[in-house]
């Protein structure tokens, strides 16, 4: 009988492996994100050589460039006002959408006069940063590529996935956040 209990023990031991762990039905090689990046990367410069054309046909106004990745010109400049509109701030402005062959898609009287603070609501990510760079009573022209406008979805109604967009801003009031106050 004890030869018996060692084997059986001896089994129980050997049989006591730890957990092995479960592998991975499919691996993933991250080719589809390289290969994401890649077609985002060509999409990009398709739209900006499509926009920097655009603008060097325009001879009437004189672009900048802006830090964010989209186009501008002023149609309307406020030379007496200094403040520029800061994260918490309220603003009231006005915007159209249209393509980049200015036919309209949506106008400022369809859309009305947008109350938004800064940095704390959502926009398309353009206009985020485009209402910045305005004073009060300035009115601008933006250039946005696709990324910058609607992006992959569109806005599910008139403005299809990965369409650039051209939008006049202008700024009416700015309510500023006594935190914005330096």
């Amino acid at each position: 009988m004890r030869p018996a209990l060692i084997l059986l023990v001896a089994l129980l031991y050997v049989s006591c492996g730890g957990p092995e762990p479960r592998r991975p039905v499919e691996v993933k090689s991250g080719s589809f994100f390289k290969e994401s990046v890649e077609r985002n990367k060509a999409l990009l410069a398709k739209e900006e050589k499509l926009i920097q054309e655009l603008i060097s046909k325009d001879t009437i106004h004189e672009y900048q460039t802006s830090s964010n990745g989209f186009w501008y010109y002023y149609e309307t400049k406020n030379d007496t006002a200094t403040y520029l509109p800061q994260t918490g701030d309220q603003i009231l402005f006005s915007y159209n959408v249209m393509s980049l062959n200015n036919d309209t898609i949506y106008s400022a009287e369809e859309i009305g006069p947008t109350s938004y603070v800064v940095d704390k609501q959502q926009l398309f990510p353009g206009l985020q940063n485009a209402v910045k760079l305005l004073k009060i009573s300035e009115k601008a022209t933006f250039v946005f590529p696709s990324l910058q406008a609607y992006g992959y979805q569109g806005d599910n109604n008139a403005i299809a996935p990965q369409t650039p967009i051209k939008s006049s801003v202008e700024l009416h009031t700015i309510i500023i956040n006594k935190d914005s106050i330096n």
